[in-house]
């Protein structure tokens, strides 16, 4: 399969409501359309998570991130900017998305992804894509598609061939808050 089919094929599943394992910038992640609050409600179950703890969000784009943050702070620009490593800013004023995607306080993590796989399936989907470590809650992401537990790729809709073959040390992403007045907090370096 090119990578151009799986990536359509993942595309298909998640128009339709269903969920992928695929790999990301980071560890490999469980995705889904960001939008569609029924889709985000399986991520939380295959997790075996508490939807009262968020989820990150990957886009293509600083084009995308706006569609879906009110009023971005200048500072978040500058954070993205300067990352040395794949980063997730987690910001006020979410719109346009799931509403069990999104913090009691109305913030959500949003990361851009520049890994070649990942960013394509983004502007290929054209809306933002839940992207939470495949595996269950509290247990060790999966950096490598060998590392996902059996009964984690049973639960998903399709599993991306893409990287499967990839075996590298892999790690989650630093994570900041950044409130709407520019205030930074450092959640994971």
């Amino acid at each position: 399969m090119t990578q151009k089919e799986d990536i359509q094929k993942a595309v298909e599943v998640m128009r339709s409501g269903g969920v992928i394992l695929y790999p990301t910038d980071t560890v490999w992640g469980i995705g889904c359309d960001a939008t569609n609050a029924e889709a985000v409600a399986k991520v939380f179950k295959i997790k075996q998570r508490d939807d009262s703890k968020a989820m990150i969000c990957l886009v293509d784009s600083t084009v995308r991130l706006e569609r879906y943050v009110r009023n971005v702070p200048e500072v978040a620009w500058q954070v993205l900017e300067y990352a040395t490593k794949p980063t997730t800013v987690i910001l006020d004023n979410a719109v346009n998305l799931a509403q069990n995607l999104i913090a009691e306080d109305g913030s959500i993590a949003m990361r851009i992804t520049s890994e070649p796989f990942s960013k394509e399936l983004c502007y290929r989907f054209q809306k933002p894509i839940v992207s939470t470590s495949v595996n269950i809650s509290g247990m060790p992401p999966a950096q490598n598609f060998t590392d996902i537990a059996p009964e984690l790729l049973e639960m998903a809709d399709y599993v991306c061939f893409s990287r499967r073959n990839e075996h590298k040390p892999h790690a989650p992403s630093c994570i900041i808050k950044i409130k709407e007045d520019g205030e930074i907090t450092f959640i994971r370096k």
